[in-house]
């Protein structure tokens, strides 16, 4: 019997599991959360309204439902993986009948209070069900056709219908979160080997067809490939976003123009400052020291998940923590891939740090299953 086993078996079950939680992890995100405090703070102008505050109510919330679900046994999770998954596709189908629009996009379905985004839960139930999904299926069928087609189903419907919001970024998350879960069940790498290549011959096919008479893209959409390669070509239309964007990354230099001295937002030259956008300005004010730093927390959340992942006997709660972990990857590394010209600019929010409920609440919602996951692992 270990230490700390010795001295909470008198204490009540509860009070047991709080002590059982991933502590480093809570202390992370909070750390990151913060970032976005301060961010919010600065890019309103010195002021806690309208974003801050807001965010600072909705992380609180947040932590609450983290340790809440925490609470609940893992296997519970693991029963109505499929029952939430089932509702978050439902939700994606209601907002197609009655979804709220907003700059272009009909995204989100207005509660009253708060208004949800049903494709930012479907993120997290997709690696419910898939991790479920490994956790019933013998391992001798993993890579099996038939076994292998199902999986691929679940993954493209949700998918289907977040492309036609349109909402590209997340449609992009779903499915590299969904082909990590069958990568990381054992499902043979020819079939990744396969849809790669399929991919890069189409590339080739959508670049070489240019200008013929069966070129599988509109003309403004080849000009929007072309924006993406070069902003310079449109500089004051589809290349202004990322534009002004690299203008604040390298105007921050080693150590950034000061807090709240940022040029680029304060003179509201950056589109979507405070959402999709936030990092330029964190880079432009703190410096290569202060984006270093953010990428640093993220990084450290990542390697205790997985850590938490690796001496879990569970395989559901294995799947689900390493999908998780895999989702936050995501979430950031395609932000920050967007805001600097690695990738085109598809609107994935910064983890944490950018303004916005639903990715917030969901995002925090996930980190109580892997504490779940961490808190009832057999010991």
């Amino acid at each position: 019997m270990s230490y700390l086993e010795y001295n909470t078996k008198y204490i009540p079950t509860g009070f047991r599991k709080l002590m059982y939680i991933n502590w480093p992890i809570i202390v992370l995100l909070t750390a990151v959360a913060g970032y976005g405090f301060i961010m919010l703070y600065s890019v309103a102008g010195g002021s806690a309204d309208p974003w801050m505050s807001a965010q600072v109510k909705r992380f609180g919330v947040g932590m609450v439902m983290l340790v809440g679900v925490a609470m609940v046994p893992i296997w519970f999770w693991r029963n109505v993986s499929a029952v939430a998954f089932g509702v978050s596709v439902l939700l994606l189908v209601a907002v197609e009948f009655f979804g709220a629009v907003g700059m272009g996009a009909q995204r989100w379905i207005d509660l009253g209070f708060m208004r949800l985004q049903p494709s930012e839960l479907t993120k997290i139930t997709l690696v419910m069900v898939l991790a479920a999904y490994y956790d019933w299926l013998p391992s001798d069928k993993t890579s099996r056709p038939l076994w292998v087609i199902f999986p691929v189903l679940i993954i493209l419907f949700p998918t289907f219908l977040v492309l036609r919001q349109p909402d590209l970024g997340t449609a992009l998350l779903l499915l590299m979160g969904g082909a990590t879960i069958m990568f990381l069940a054992g499902v043979h790498w020819a079939y990744f080997a396969t849809v790669i290549a399929a991919g890069v011959a189409g590339l080739v096919a959508i670049f070489e067809g240019r200008g013929t008479s069966w070129q599988l893209l509109k003309d403004y959409q080849y000009r929007r490939i072309d924006t993406f390669l070069d902003p310079s070509n449109d500089p004051l239309g589809a290349g202004y976003h990322i534009t002004q964007a690299k203008i604040a990354l390298g105007s921050g230099g080693w150590t950034g123009r000061g807090f709240m001295q940022g040029t680029q937002s304060r003179l509201n030259f950056l589109p979507e400052k405070h959402t999709d956008f936030i990092f330029t300005t964190l880079a432009e004010e703190f410096g290569f020291v202060g984006a270093f730093t953010l990428l640093i927390l993220y990084v450290l959340i990542i390697t205790f998940c997985v850590a938490s992942a690796l001496g879990n006997k569970d395989r559901f709660a294995s799947l689900l923590t390493l999908g998780v972990a895999m989702t936050f990857f995501l979430f950031f590394a395609v932000n920050m891939a967007m805001v600097t010209g690695l990738a085109p600019v598809v609107g994935v929010p910064l983890p944490l740090v950018s303004y916005g409920g639903s990715a917030m609440l969901v995002l925090l919602i996930a980190f109580g299953l892997v504490q779940s996951a961490h808190v009832h692992r057999p010991r």
